[in-house]
């Protein structure tokens, strides 16, 4: 790596460090560390959840899935952009409004079960998880190709650095490392568009035509059903990465780092423009990749395609462009795994310690030491995983965890702020049956079972699709509802008080 690339590494890391202990000294409480006490404003709320969103899936693996499989790696742009509807329209308010730390709060706002509190824990620890290993896959072959370091020595320096980011500086440090990591992220990716369109003399329709001729998939690059060939498998995945982020637990938490709901929902907004802005861009990286990297030479970097981005900078700018644009990218997956460590963490030391051990009867000191021995125990989990992913699309990876967000955690928070009949075994049911059908489905899926033992296991797959969202959001909902209607009636009155409270932010 040249000392140019070494110096952009250096200086983000180090940028990153000096958040980390302004932060520090202001966190001191729980508030604090988990939502950065409430004191961020719309557009930093805004920037961070974008910071957040824009993982390495976003801007490594949607990349290369386009630069591979042309129109079919664009589904993801899409199903990403168009969550933030469900979650503007849907989530915000009502989540803001109910919630304090955790999902779990927001929830337990109408059901007071500590059984409620350990499924919702759980189904955040489990998403988590698969969220982190997608980001720590994409850092491994981000830092193995650009160090020539070994890929478990580069997701062991990611998983140190996420450590003390959540160790040290909570969400006060999380938040700001988000906040430069978008705007970092999203001028390398504007620069790199700009070359792109120039190559193509500023035309789109030019660059267009001649994709139909700069890959061996001839036109085929720009209709769907080269990787998906399966259009129920298409719904499914479409699904996954539309609702789920609804359901996001680093997501979630986000929105109880601002004073109100008003301010949660202009967050929303801010967000929503930058990640729209940056799925458009997408396509010119992808395509650039295609044409101006070639397939060949993405494959022969990483297989599942992950360094498409970084090879395309490399391409059109040099080492210089590329360097910036490795350097941006490790930032990406830091801001994104910190945000994931603390909303893993959270569920550990808040939901489970503080209020299922504990009974609510917790100290200050009691609960950060919670949430930092947690913050490791998170971090190790997610490293130990990630050694054994290596080979994975890291957007494959990352509709997985979309999936399971969707069908375990969606469901129940719908029916909790729109059902009135909604109860605790209805709860309870639809996260343990969108979790478990997720999982399960996803387990005898092709994407474990391969006859040429191309995935995880060699054997044939029983459950056909790729992602199973189209079946298991369906179970949570019918979970939710039947655990509902064959249980006790719910209690109108604590409906009607958090219907108040949702809406308005007032105490019914």
């Amino acid at each position: 790596m040249s000392i140019i690339g070494l110096a952009f590494f250096v200086s983000i890391v180090g940028l990153t460090l000096v958040v980390t202990w302004w932060a520090a000294k202001r966190t001191n409480t729980a508030s604090e560390f988990y939502t950065a006490g409430g004191g961020l404003t719309g557009w930093q709320n805004g920037i961070a959840i974008a910071g957040d969103y824009l993982s390495a899936a976003s801007f490594l693996g949607i990349a290369g899935a386009i630069a591979l499989n042309g129109f079919d790696g664009f589904f993801f742009s899409i199903g990403y952009l168009v969550a933030y509807l469900v979650v503007l329209y849907i989530v915000a308010e009502p989540l803001r409004n109910l919630g304090k730390y955790t999902l779990a709060d927001m929830i337990t706002a109408r059901f007071n079960q500590k059984k409620i509190r350990a499924t919702a824990a759980f189904s955040t620890i489990t998403i988590v998880i698969f969220y982190m290993i997608a980001q720590l896959v994409g850092a491994g072959a981000l830092i193995q190709l650009l160090l020539g370091i070994d890929y478990w020595i580069a997701v062991l320096i990611v998983g140190t650095m996420m450590t003390i980011y959540v160790l040290f500086g909570g969400m006060a440090a999380t938040s700001w490392v988000q906040i430069i990591k978008a705007v970092l992220l999203m001028i390398g990716t504007v620069i790199i568009s700009f070359l792109v369109l120039m190559k193509f003399n500023f035309n789109i329709l030019e660059m267009f035509s001649q994709m139909k001729t700069a890959t061996p998939l001839g036109e085929n690059f720009l209709n769907p059903g080269v990787k998906y060939k399966n259009p129920i498998d298409t719904m499914s995945i479409t699904m996954a990465l539309v609702l789920g982020t609804a359901g996001l637990p680093h997501i979630l938490m986000r929105f109880f780092t601002v004073k109100d709901a008003k301010t949660a929902r202009s967050s929303v907004v801010v967000a929503t423009w930058i990640v729209g802005i940056f799925y458009i861009l997408t396509i010119f990286l992808g395509f650039g990749a295609a044409a101006f990297v070639g397939a060949d030479d993405i494959i022969a970097a990483n297989a599942a395609g992950n360094m498409a981005a970084p090879l395309l900078a490399q391409a059109l700018g040099g080492d210089l462009l590329m360097s910036f644009v490795s350097a941006v990218a490790f930032a990406t997956i830091l801001a994104v795994v910190a945000g994931l460590v603390l909303s893993g963490a959270s569920a550990f030391a808040h939901d489970i310690y503080g209020e299922i051990i504990k009974k609510g009867k917790i100290t200050e000191k009691q609960q950060m030491l919670a949430a930092r021995y947690a913050s490791i125990t998170v971090s190790v989990l997610s490293v130990v995983l990630a050694l054994f992913a290596q080979k994975m699309n890291v957007a494959f990876l990352v509709s997985l965890a979309f999936c399971v967000a969707a069908s375990a955690n969606l469901p129940v928070i719908i029916y909790t702020i729109y059902w009135k009949k909604f109860n605790t075994t209805g709860a309870v049911t639809g996260m343990i049956v969108g979790l478990v059908s997720a999982l399960v489905l996803v387990a005898i899926s092709p994407n474990v079972l391969s006859p040429e033992g191309t995935a995880i296991l060699v054997g044939n797959p029983i459950f056909p699709l790729t992602n199973p969202a189209i079946v298991s959001v369906p179970l949570g909902f019918l979970g939710g509802y039947l655990g509902t209607v064959l249980s006790a009636k719910a209690d109108a009155r604590k409906y009607a008080e958090v219907t108040v409270k949702a809406n308005t932010g007032l105490k019914g």
